[in-house]
């Protein structure tokens, strides 16, 4: 099959967070499977004369190109943006053109215009198209007004005319059900695990950080933002310390990406608030061996959201071998089982989370073989079979049998 992927950010753009990673695998793995992949999206800041993480980019009449992995991709020259909004006028010609070209379309996410158009487009030809939101399809933090604006004006049409929409856990139908969505129009296709091509030794994070051996390390890994909810996790933390621990001996470890806002600057504010600037790393966005550097040397991982269409990065802490901490709004959590702990988006019950996986030896090294299952059960084989399937059908008459991935 001739598939074109279509969205808002993808590699080198690592900062843009799990979608960017979840994207590339699916392109990368349908590749290697015979496809011929690619990859619509916006040029967020290519080094064009010597290449950025990686790619060399060529110029094409719509902006710039480059195959990695077996996947081409179109980086639509950039001509304004809004936070993660971008202007690409390219879409417009590239759809005119080169749609075409191709016997489907899978458009990843919500909030920006490349979908919209090339969607449009879609529809004009009889080109079928499948939609994925990626957890962004209900509005809950930052610019609500205008998202729902967008889903007037843009979103709707886009949605209606999609052969299938893709969500990534039970969670996420249940969102996209609970609206004006033909709930047989719904399917449910997780996400897979990226694993390291070798594993890191333990000890090397903490080494170049500056952690002791025996500090207790609680990790955070992921973009600042309010819907993940770093805060929570700052206030149970600093509440566990103080009743639990000698805080010398405990650090929590803040990693990821902060958008232009003042919500990183909030959270340093907490955290000296709170007396803990000695039990604090902001580290920055970790990426590849660093990021999995850090997965290996977390006592406990944290995934605290408000809401989460999958969790990826939980997940990669299973890989690692490292006990994770969820709630119950993530679509992961119903993976976790044995792997660590669901709570509620709750102060209390996280420091109650901390307080039984670091302070039950016995109880922490079960979770740690519960790591194993969970990742073993989270490959990306599944998730591409079905998504091939899925594909399938949009060519065809019939109606798609759920699977259970």
């Amino acid at each position: 099959m001739r598939v074109l992927g279509v969205v808002q950010s993808y590699f080198p753009f690592q900062q843009r967070g799990g979608p960017v990673f979840k994207v590339r695998s699916l392109a990368e793995g349908l590749a290697k499977r015979g496809h011929a992949v690619s990859i619509l999206t916006a040029d967020l800041g290519l080094d064009h004369g010597n290449g950025s993480g990686g790619i060399k980019p060529k110029p094409c009449p719509f902006g710039w190109k480059s195959e990695t992995g077996g996947v081409e991709t179109i980086y639509l020259s950039t001509f304004g943006r809004y936070r993660a909004l971008t202007v690409n006028p390219g879409v417009v010609g590239f759809s005119r053109a080169s749609l075409v070209a191709y016997d489907l379309v899978h458009i990843f996410g919500l909030y920006d215009f490349l979908g919209p158009v090339v969607s449009h487009y879609c529809r004009r030809r009889a080109i079928p198209y499948v939609l994925e939101p990626m957890g962004m399809y209900r509005p809950i933090v930052r610019n609500l007004e205008l998202k729902r604006l967008y889903h007037r004006m843009l979103g709707a049409r886009m949605i209606g005319g999609a052969r299938f929409l893709i969500a990534t856990s039970d969670q996420e139908r249940q969102e996209l059900a609970g609206s004006t969505i033909a709930r047989a129009a719904i399917v449910v296709r997780r996400n897979g695990i990226d694993r390291p091509e070798t594993m890191p030794k333990r000890g090397e994070f903490r080494r170049q950080r500056g952690i002791a051996p025996d500090s207790k390390v609680v990790l955070f890994l992921g973009r600042m933002v309010s819907k993940k909810s770093p805060d929570l996790l700052i206030k149970a933390f600093a509440a566990w310390i103080s009743r639990r621990l000698d805080g010398r001996r405990a650090t929590l470890v803040l990693a990821g990406p902060e958008e232009r806002d003042n919500f990183g600057s909030g959270l340093r504010s907490l955290v000296q608030k709170l007396g803990i600037s000695a039990n604090v790393l902001f580290v920055g966005p970790l990426y590849d061996d660093e990021k999995w550097q850090a997965y290996r040397d977390a006592d406990v991982f944290v995934l605290p959201s408000q809401n989460e269409n999958f969790g990826n990065a939980a997940a990669e802490s299973a890989v690692c071998g490292t006990p994770i901490v969820v709630t119950d709004r993530c679509g992961i959590a119903s993976y976790v089982r044995s792997a660590g702990l669901i709570i509620r988006h709750d102060q209390t019950d996280l420091e109650g989370a901390l307080e039984r996986l670091l302070g039950d030896d016995i109880y922490y090294r079960a979770c740690q073989e519960g790591c194993a299952r969970i990742a073993d059960g989270l490959s990306w084989e599944e998730p591409l079979n079905y998504t091939e399937q899925i594909y399938r059908q949009c060519l065809s008459d019939g109606n798609l049998q759920e699977a259970a991935v």
